[in-house]
């Protein structure tokens, strides 16, 4: 029964139950109003949590599907936020289990104590029975300070010599900037990929001019003084017996044409069953000629796991042992099923999902333990897959895109069962790709390398940071130290500053 009926019926003042009809129509528009929202923002959380896992995400790979992700967690966050203004009291917001602080961070204690300690109803003491304890994680943007040396001088009257504490050697003498600014600088542009400008801009909020020029000058000589650290690493990367290749194209400025023109930074990793610490090497160069694999790898032999791409075919003539990736077979036979729904390709795509199954069943061996595995089950498993590209060849019709996957897959079936007949040899290129990822990404806001010679620099900085991230150590410390202990450190000695787990900041 609507109420404003009931109050119509009583000696009310005509006015008043005017005014309060108005009122009670301005409140129901209002509700309204807010119902409508509210659905409309519960059909649109529901729109984006279906479409988070759908096809429209699977139909993206490497940083678009990375992109697209972030954009729909930022999406889902800012809609429950608005259902929870406009409906708090109607629904209740799921919280994941939060993960606990690290430990290793500072603690900053604030204690929140009563107004008084005596209860509010009678007057008694308040006793302590416990506490409720709770964590937020902050941080500080870029905190510049000054590392103030004084060295007191001191005279011999007799002999009227000078005596003071001798200045300590530096990358950079007689520069201004601490080991932990030129760190800071570098991995801002090498790991964050930010340009010299960004930083410069970073360095003005808190006050602290750095001149672009300064900082360009700074990583110039950063660059030279880590290169030997970089070849070395270099060196420890071909005494292996299994690694992984693989380019990307960057772009470098033309000077004399204000144009860009193709480069590549080709990427050299260890296999991921090798026992030692993990290496990864960028080599940078001006076109993908495979003569730059062939001078990289100099008279390496062992075993190379690449993709299809001819120019390293004529390395497998007389050098390495060819290995194929097992998972570029797979995404030809994934796209002809996600473009047509082709059975032949899904039954493609379970036959070498068996075989991944395989290879995490041997993920936590050691290589004799993991080739019994191979032999016992992978050898089999890939001799069913041989059996069925062979016949199911002869059903398809030719020139299509699945007789196209089978074909490949055919092609490369020597070296793709290589791995089988081994414990430690790889069975597909991601670990290599993996460690180029964060580079194609980085690409994006650095848009080009000026010069070859900056292309190099960054190749070898990047070869550095990579192997400490592959190696569990924090980049920016990493480097802070090196370059604390780099200018004494005699080059034989230089081993022991590359980012390997045995890495001890001293």
């Amino acid at each position: 029964m609507n109420p404003l009926d009931d109050l119509a019926r009583t000696d009310i003042d005509p006015a008043l139950l005017a005014q309060v009809q108005a009122l009670f129509a301005q409140q129901q528009s209002k509700l309204a109003e807010k119902d409508f929202k509210i659905t409309a923002l519960t059909h649109e959380l529901a729109y984006y949590r279906r479409i988070r896992f759908g096809k429209a995400s699977e139909a993206l790979v490497g940083e678009q599907r990375l992109l697209f992700e972030e954009t729909v967690e930022m999406d889902l966050a800012a809609i429950e936020e608005e259902l929870e203004v406009e409906a708090p009291t109607k629904r209740k917001r799921t919280r994941a289990g939060r993960q606990p602080l690290p430990l290793a961070l500072p603690r900053i204690e604030h204690r929140h104590e009563p107004a008084s300690c005596q209860c509010g109803q009678c007057g008694a003491d308040l006793v302590k029975i416990g506490e409720d304890v709770s964590e937020q994680l902050d941080v500080e943007p870029a905190r510049f300070f000054v590392h103030r040396h004084i060295r007191p001088q001191y005279a011999c009257r007799p002999c009227e010599t000078v005596t003071a504490a001798p200045i300590p050697a530096a990358i950079i003498d007689g520069g201004m900037a601490a080991v932990g600014l030129l760190a800071w600088i570098t991995a801002c542009k090498y790991l964050d990929h930010l340009p010299l400008y960004r930083i410069e801009q970073i360095a003005a909020r808190q006050g602290v001019p750095l001149a672009r020029s300064t900082l360009a000058e700074w990583v110039g000589r950063i660059g030279v003084a880590l290169q030997p650290l970089a070849d070395r690493l270099a060196e420890l990367l071909r005494q292996l017996a299994c690694l992984h290749a693989d380019e990307t194209p960057v772009r470098q400025l033309d000077p004399g044409s204000g144009k860009t023109r193709h480069a590549y930074l080709w990427a050299y990793r260890s296999g991921v069953h090798d026992g030692g610490p993990p290496i990864v090497v960028f080599d940078y160069q001006i076109s993908r000629a495979g003569a730059h694999a062939r001078a990289f790898l100099q008279d390496w032999r062992g075993h190379l796991m690449v993709d299809d791409y001819v120019g390293y075919k004529a390395l497998f003539t007389d050098g390495p042992t060819e290995l194929a990736c097992l998972a570029h077979i797979r995404r030809k036979f994934f796209d002809v099923h996600a473009a047509s729904g082709s059975p032949a390709a899904e039954e493609a795509l379970r036959h070498i999902a068996a075989l991944y199954a395989i290879e995490q069943q041997g993920a936590g061996l050691d290589p004799p333990q993991r080739l019994a595995l191979r032999q016992r089950l992978t050898v089999p498993a890939l001799s069913d897959l041989h059996a069925w590209l062979l016949a199911t060849q002869r059903t398809v019709a030719v020139g299509s895109s699945t007789a196209k996957a089978i074909d490949h897959a055919l092609k490369r079936w020597p070296a793709l069962v290589r791995y089988a007949d081994s414990g430690s040899l790889p069975i597909d290129n991601n670990p290599v790709e993996n460690a180029i990822r964060p580079i194609a990404i980085g690409k994006k806001n650095w848009l080009f390398t000026g010069s070859e010679r900056a292309g190099r620099r960054a190749a070898a900085i990047q070869s550095l940071f990579a192997t400490a991230k592959l190696n569990g150590l924090d980049p920016l410390g990493w480097l802070a130290s090196v370059l604390e202990r780099l200018p004494t450190c005699p080059n034989s000695q230089l081993g022991t500053l590359l980012p390997f787990p045995d890495f001890t900041q001293r």
